[in-house]
């Protein structure tokens, strides 16, 4: 049995591997679709978190059954008030948070993700909460502002990630000339990123951290770090046959963070081992292993909230759990987040799992990028177009007609 795990390939190399980072991004896009129309003023958020969780569970059902493969949550759905950068899921026993409702007008940030045999898709959405659902006005103002930044951003992000030289075309000469291109630095990147808020008068959230993602795991070996704080920095370029969750994080507000005073509810195990005292906290490492893996969950989604909250104390401390503080704009102001899952192959960046795109006939705003480095680079398609996918699409749309 060992020897046929380690002969498998959990590569890009093997088409299984793509397949189910789909598949999972198929959930995840789904849910992501539905929690949306879930997110109008007057709204309980843990209502929410639960309802989105219940309908990963559902769908992840549907999926591999009878194979003998993991299969669950690759992030638990989170729902983060206007002034969070950090995903945000409160706990039922918690009475205070629990009554925390969506107010209308504000920028939700909706996180969530599934796994197939460990292959995670995470998604994460920035929606304007309507007065009922429904409701779809025009977003004009500053809301306009945040939206088409964080839009850009990740947009300008996305092509910045391809590798030089895997779209060129022409002689081979041209093309070997393209590859020798060196991909753009970290501080290169930040600084365009910086323009592109700038010109929305918006600011980049400090460290925001795109990841490379592997099969068990959401933070990898690499990582871009956008618009550093004090010690830290970013590692590594992206490269052919890799997966990446890219995050863009864009304030109305200065960019810095403070942690907030909200209980901290989302956590992920680690791979360290710790002789744990307390039976409690047994019980948890135990629940947390069998249902999520390494992957993240919410305190929410164990059995019993109340041994949850008192277990997990000696499993931080013992490092064998980490844990993710609420944090959010030191200015109280609004932030808006995309995570879109892609993968890198040698056609190009594809968007595996992805946030809907922004309907730009819907948000109007006064300012527009004018600069011709980034719209040169925003031109750029982030894939050549090797004619399968339209033909994909139009079986699919017979299909479901």
């Amino acid at each position: 049995m060992t020897t046929e795990e380690k002969a498998v390939d959990y590569t890009l190399n093997n088409p299984d591997t793509l397949t189910k980072y789909k598949t999972a991004a198929q959930i995840s896009e789904k849910v992501l679709a539905e929690v949306s129309k879930l997110c109008v003023a007057g709204s309980k958020i843990v209502d929410i978190c639960e309802k989105g969780d219940k309908l990963i569970e559902e769908e992840v059902a549907k999926v591999y059954r009878g194979k003998k493969i993991t299969k669950g949550f690759s992030h638990p759905t989170t729902v983060s008030p206007a002034a969070f950068v950090t995903p945000y899921t409160p706990l039922k026993t918690d009475e205070k948070e629990a009554g925390t409702e969506i107010k209308a007008g504000e920028p939700i940030k909706i996180q969530l993700g599934a796994q197939i045999d460990g292959f995670g898709s995470i998604v994460c959405d920035t929606v304007i909460a309507p007065e009922k659902e429904g409701a779809e006005p025009v977003i004009e103002g500053r809301t306009a502002d945040l939206l088409l930044a964080t839009y850009y951003v990740n947009e300008l992000l996305l092509r910045l990630m391809v590798p030089p030289g895997l779209l060129a075309s022409g002689t081979e000469e041209e093309k070997a000339k393209a590859a020798s291109v060196k991909p753009p630095s970290q501080s290169k990147i930040s600084s365009l990123l910086e323009k592109v808020a700038q010109t929305y008068d918006c600011n980049i959230v400090e460290s925001t951290t795109s990841w490379l993602f592997d099969r068990n795991e959401i933070e990898g070996s690499k990582k871009i770090v956008i618009s550093p704080g004090e010690g830290t920095k970013g590692e590594g370029v992206p490269e052919v046959g890799e997966v990446w969750g890219v995050e863009v994080g864009v304030s109305l507000g200065s960019g810095k963070v403070k942690q907030f005073e909200q209980r901290t509810t989302l956590h992920r195990r680690t791979t360290n081992t710790y002789a744990l005292k307390r039976p409690t906290s047994r019980k948890i490492l135990s629940e947390v292993q069998k249902k999520f893996g390494t992957f993240p969950f919410s305190l929410r989604q164990l059995e019993d909230e109340r041994d949850a909250k008192s277990g997990i104390i000696e499993c931080v401390r013992g490092n064998v759990i980490r844990q993710y503080e609420a944090s959010g704009e030191k200015d109280g102001e609004p932030v808006a987040r995309l995570l879109t899952t892609v993968a890198i192959t040698k056609n190009g960046l594809s968007k595996v799992g992805a946030p809907p795109a922004l309907d730009l006939t819907k948000v109007k705003s006064d300012k527009k990028i004018e600069d011709e480095e980034i719209l040169k680079i925003l031109e750029q398609p982030l894939s050549r177009n090797t004619g399968k996918k339209n033909k994909n699409k139009k079986k699919k749309t017979e299909g479901e007609e």
